[in-house]
């Protein structure tokens, strides 16, 4: 990246922020906005710019109620005023309808009446109370009230008793039921008003339809929005000089596009710049520069932060260990099949560069590897492969994964640890990572000493055991550099007390660390036995001797009920678990520092992307 500093006429501003826009590769510090009162009604006019398209998107595709030869508004403001409106409007009516069909549901058991006449009785001094009670409840004591009141029943459901008691006006009345309170409009009336709204609620879709025919002037005005949003938070981020007549801005580029910008300031009147590097203690914006495949991995990233600048980006190198765990916490070649099919729809659907592309590609290769775990593991929908193919021989996952889950991540961790080394060799010089690399040496050690044969007995090295020279050499060298190459420069002594205190924590961080990747199996596991079971719950509710059509009808809903669940929990826990693996385990280990800021140029905003 390129720092910039400008400084320019006030009353320059706001048009050099449109010369930055349209040219489009200048991001502008706004650090400590904070938005004012006209602030957040823009926002929330952008907000809401989201939302109309979202809605008219789903009110084009409902049937029947949007009008092709609709007139549209002449301008995306007026258009959107409208949509405000009648959104409320329908929003009302629509919480209208809800009450009403629920008083409907209430004053049904009460058939048809006045309520009028109720009114007349009660000034006469005869008052109609309302009553319901369980039906066994009534039948029980409905005899001994009759006696003690004047009683009336009205409905009887299969489970409900409903009644009316005429009392005089304040009279007590003690009954083991439920008293109501009196209706103001009987069934009829709550229909008839439900009828009105609902034709209210339908003569809005010609108002909808007019802003839908206006689609492209409202993404044009939400366009307009958001840029006015950019300058807003640029002006008021700003510093002012000279009692307000300057103003002070700093900008990034990048370096490659750099001399475009340079071209810019050079031709723009009455601007002064400085342009140089990013120092350690800016808040340097970050853009990501992965291939492909890294690319598609970046969202996964992203919910956590991007890399500081100047560090490493893990994308590259989490991002095949992320697939390989997602298979193997889902585990099925079925479920797999289905993610991988959902994916390329996705990508049919989406042709254009963006976020949803982007999840196509993940959930298409999510969905691969769990296809060839699966296949590996001789999983189908739960259903065990080896008994369609007895000669082949799958992997055992449930007899021998454990251990191989703790191997994966120490391999991940060993693998961060050399990133760690090399990023810091790189920044800062390749004595300051002296005390990683001893530690990733004592480790490495261990785990080709000890662990492969603990893995196979027969991946033994010869020359390289527990007992041999080489491994206590590979421990003592290791040992040296952690506890006395810890922090190069400081004296000896605080070196190897440090050094100590780091073996303690590091130790422990490890070893937990290690067991975290425990989940790749439970998860694995979890999902495959719940697979079986929904297969043999299905089989277990056909009676014996039942023809083919019988299982059919009777295993098909159970199956696709229990295999949807267990799909869906299956794949939320495929997601969410590598990915914490990802951001506690393997970013930990690798040394990565966070930057919560993103190069975000201001330019000028498609319209597309507000449809």
């Amino acid at each position: 990246m390129a720092k910039y500093d400008f400084v320019l006429y006030a009353a320059q501003s706001e048009d050099f922020i449109e010369k930055l826009r349209e040219l489009g590769l200048v991001d502008i510090t706004t650090t400590g906005w904070e938005p004012s009162e006209e602030d957040r009604q823009l926002l929330l006019d952008i907000e809401g710019h989201t939302k109309a398209a979202d809605f008219l998107r789903n009110f084009r595709a409902g049937e029947g109620r949007f009008e092709a030869g609709a007139k549209p508004f002449a301008s995306g403001a007026e258009a959107y005023e409208h949509y405000a409106a009648a959104h409320q409007k329908a929003t009302a009516l629509a919480a209208e309808i809800a009450r009403l069909e629920k008083s409907a549901d209430e004053l049904r058991p009460w058939g048809e009446f006045s309520p009028e006449r109720t009114k007349a009785l009660a000034s006469q001094g005869i008052v109609l109370r309302y009553f319901f009670t369980p039906k066994s409840n009534y039948d029980k004591f409905g005899p001994e009230w009759s006696e003690r009141y004047t009683l009336s029943l009205i409905n009887r459901t299969d489970s409900t008793a409903y009644f009316v008691v005429v009392t005089a006006p304040g009279e007590d009345v003690t009954l083991d039921a439920q008293e109501m309170k009196a209706p103001s409009m009987d069934v009829r009336e709550a229909e008839r008003r439900i009828a009105e709204a609902k034709q209210e609620l339908r003569a809005l879709d010609a108002e909808f339809s007019r802003v839908a025919a206006s689609e492209k002037l409202l993404a044009a005005h939400a366009a307009q929005l958001k840029e006015r949003l950019q300058g807003v938070r640029v002006k008021a981020t700003a510093q002012q000089a000279a009692d307000g007549t300057l103003v002070v801005m700093e900008g990034w580029a990048e370096k490659e596009t750099s001399d475009k910008v340079d071209a810019l300031l050079e031709a723009y009147p009455n601007v002064v710049y400085l342009k140089g590097d990013p120092t350690p203690e800016d808040d340097t914006p970050v853009k990501l520069k992965n291939n492909r495949f890294a690319r598609v991995f970046e969202l996964v990233g992203d919910m956590y932060a991007r890399p500081k600048y100047g560090t490493m980006d893990l994308t590259p190198f989490f991002a095949p260990f992320y697939v390989l765990f997602f298979g193997i916490c889902l585990n099925d070649a079925g479920y797999g099949a289905i993610l991988a099919l959902l994916g390329a729809w996705m990508l049919s659907k989406n042709r254009k560069p963006g976020m949803m592309r982007q999840a196509a590609w993940f959930a298409t290769l999510c969905g691969v590897s769990t296809i060839l775990f699966g296949l590996l593991c001789g999983s189908f929908f739960g259903i065990s492969m080896s008994e369609w193919f007895p000669s082949i021989h799958f992997f055992d996952f449930q007899g021998q994964f454990f251990s191989i889950a703790l191997a994966i991540g120490l391999v991940q961790i060993m693998f961060g640890m050399v990133l760690k080394i090399v990023m810091i060799s790189s920044t800062v010089g390749f004595r300051y990572s002296l005390g990683s690399l001893g530690w990733l040496l004592v480790i490495l050690g261990g785990s080709l000493a000890a662990g492969l044969p603990m893995l196979n007995s027969g991946w033994v090295i010869p020359f390289y055991t527990t007992s041999s020279p080489a491994f206590y050499a590979t421990l003592g060298v290791g040992a040296v550099l952690m506890l006395f190459f810890n922090s190069p420069g400081k004296n000896p002594l605080l070196n190897f007390g440090l050094g100590l205190w780091d073996t303690y924590n590091n130790l422990t961080g490890i070893l937990s660390d290690v067991l975290s990747y425990i989940r790749l199996f439970a998860i694995g596991l979890s999902g495959g036995i719940l697979a079986t079971v929904f297969n043999a719950l299905a089989a277990g509710f056909v009676p014996e001797g039942s023809g083919i059509i019988v299982r059919l009808l009777i295993m098909i809903p159970i199956l696709l009920i229990g295999h949807g669940i267990n799909l869906f929990m299956s794949t939320i826990s495929s997601f969410v678990h590598p990915m914490r693996l990802t951001f506690v385990e393997f970013y930990k280990n690798a040394g990565f520092e966070m930057s919560m800021r993103s190069f975000e140029p201001l330019q000028k905003i498609d319209n597309s992307e507000n449809k």
